[in-house]
């Protein structure tokens, strides 16, 4: 899959999203995973992370991910997401196959179809909360204005309408991944993907971002992956899958 311009990339993805496919067969998984691989070159040899890797997830589901540290969580997530590519396998996420795409293209089709939410926030320090969600929107070429609009209606529907104009060092940890959280769905993405969101969080504050994630993933209609070390939270989740051995199992 070759664009000649962003802007065709950007309008073949929105057609993509608005076809007969789309409405015909909701029950059709959004992502398909096939025989993945992931193998890196280092100076002790080849570590490969996946092979033979499976993952079928359906429109609407929550799925939990977990699994030891240094098993390939976060690089499943990141190959998911477009933001890495596989040695070998076939990803097909929202009619995408997304290992076919070139980085152009692989941006085009991050900014459309998925939200990120990571342990740690990444709020740009030096813009205040409402800018921050805003930004997705004005790399998508939304005035400024609108796209303010739209980022304080955000803000409100994750609790934080009144620190819109707070710089994320004047927020606490739960209020910086509220903000976080906002901007992840903020263009309206249709895979929701969460690597560790309640990580550096207390225990009460993690429980209310889980919360506040599961609602917005039922109001939204969202597909949501979530890699997570809390067994309590992923217990919660539609079904739990352990990534163990470079493939995924369900958890018991």
């Amino acid at each position: 899959m070759v664009f000649d311009t962003p802007a065709a990339a950007g309008t073949a993805i929105r057609l993509m999203r608005q076809s007969d496919v789309r409405v015909q067969e909701k029950s059709k998984p959004l992502i398909q995973v096939h025989n993945l691989e992931k193998t890196y070159r280092t100076s002790r040899g080849a570590l490969t992370l996946f092979q033979g890797l499976e993952l079928t997830v359906n429109p609407g589901e929550l799925v939990a991910i977990v699994g030891q540290s240094g098993t390939g969580k976060s690089t499943l997530l990141h190959i998911l997401g477009a933001l890495d590519a596989p040695t070998a396998g076939t990803v097909h996420c929202a009619s995408i196959n997304v290992a076919g795409l070139n980085p152009r293209e692989a941006a085009t089709f991050r900014n459309s179809e998925i939200g990120y939410v990571w342990q740690f926030h990444y709020l740009l320090p030096e813009f205040s909360a409402a800018e921050n969600v805003a930004m997705p929107l004005l790399a998508r070429g939304m005035g400024r204005r609108e796209a303010l609009d739209v980022a304080s209606n955000w803000l409100r529907e994750v609790g934080l309408e009144d620190r819109s104009e707070h710089r994320p060092g004047e927020l606490s940890g739960g209020e910086q991944q509220r903000v976080a959280l906002a901007r992840a769905l903020v263009g309206n993405p249709r895979l929701l993907l969460a690597d560790e969101p309640t990580g550096d969080l207390d225990e009460s504050t993690a429980g209310r971002i889980f919360e506040l994630l599961e609602r917005l993933h039922l109001t939204h209609g969202l597909t949501s992956i979530l890699v997570t070390h809390n067994l309590d939270l992923a217990a919660r989740c539609t079904r739990t899958l352990r990534l163990e051995g470079g493939r995924l199992h369900a958890a018991a």
